[in-house]
């Protein structure tokens, strides 16, 4: 009998993703919609209601105890709210109250979702015995977590880490968020792509104009596309190299469908670090990826809805 089950959403501006998640990590029941990114906010919240009705329709419902939330950001964990730069339907959206409303009243955790990612690479993947940590998803936007001292440290309003919105280029492009020159501005997947096409590179037959296909052009040795990622590395090395020297984290761990890239984007990333990286401190630093996969933001949710609801069954998350 599934006594520790909790119920997790991964929302993000490509999907919203649902399951019931057990104790040790274990996804039993699961659930996705595509996100109505581009729709009014009671539009987005449909769905995720809708994601919820196919959760609760489950005979293991009644053992969730807790709902987990990881949320593209930023989020207020302390007022319930969720403001998505992907998804501008939602400002100060009391997400919170409607997914409490329901689940007929159940207690509800809210962190970003690059905590969330942070939460589950620590708990089971590559961050596992790491006390200092950096976990990032670099995929349609960038978010991060912090791992200090041993613990999830998600800041007040649930947003700590979230390394998309440093700025690495005083005078770069305007991001979303009303900075300029953010990580996530040049080194998202869409900004990736945008990068190549803007630069003369130019899709395959097939017409895609993905990251992805600009991976694949890089790996076939097209300038344009490698020079590309090298911009996307740099970006995130530079974003890596400050957090790491303001907190001291020892490994920086990146994830999200652009750290599928493999060597594409590790390699460039490794050498722009060891530039960036300089102060003895931080020499030492660890790049890797991450092993949770398309899983991690669900797994991580429901880590924060563990530990929050029974703290012992989620030691050391």
């Amino acid at each position: 009998m599934h006594t520790d089950l909790v119920a997790a959403l991964d929302i993000g501006g490509t999907k919203i993703a649902g399951a019931l998640v057990d104790g040790r990590g274990r996804i039993l029941v699961r659930a996705q919609r595509p996100t109505p990114a581009e729709e009014d906010g009671d539009t987005v919240m449909r769905e995720v209601k809708a994601v919820l009705a196919e959760l609760t329709a489950s005979p293991l419902w009644e053992n969730a105890g807790a709902v987990g939330i990881g949320s593209a950001g930023p989020v207020d964990a302390s007022a319930g709210t969720v403001s998505p730069v992907n998804v501008p339907g939602w400002r100060d959206y009391p997400l919170v109250a409607g997914v409490r409303a329901a689940t007929g009243g159940l207690p509800v955790e809210l962190i970003g979702d690059g905590v969330a990612i942070t939460a589950a690479e620590h708990w089971q993947g590559a961050a596992r015995g790491h006390d200092n940590a950096l976990c990032m998803v670099v995929s349609t936007g960038v978010g991060g977590g912090l791992v200090l001292g041993g613990r999830l440290h998600p800041g007040p309003t649930g947003n700590a880490g979230h390394i998309g919105h440093i700025s690495v280029d005083l005078d770069g492009d305007p991001c979303p968020c009303g900075s300029r020159g953010c990580v996530e501005r040049i080194a998202s997947g869409p900004n990736i792509a945008r990068r190549a096409l803007e630069n003369g590179w130019r899709p395959g037959p097939d017409g895609d104009t993905s990251a992805a296909a600009v991976a694949a052009a890089a790996r076939a040795g097209d300038p344009v596309a490698v020079a590309s990622f090298a911009r996307a590395a740099r970006a995130l090395a530079a974003g890596i190299a400050a957090t790491a020297t303001l907190v001291e984290i020892d490994i920086a761990v990146v994830g999200g469908g652009v750290g599928k890239a493999g060597e594409v984007l590790f390699a460039p990333l490794r050498q722009a670090l060891a530039e960036y990286a300089t102060l003895s401190f931080v020499q030492r630093l660890v790049v890797t990826p991450a092993q949770m996969g398309t899983d991690a933001g669900l797994v991580g949710a429901a880590a924060a809805a563990l530990a929050k609801r029974k703290a012992p069954a989620a030691a050391g998350v």
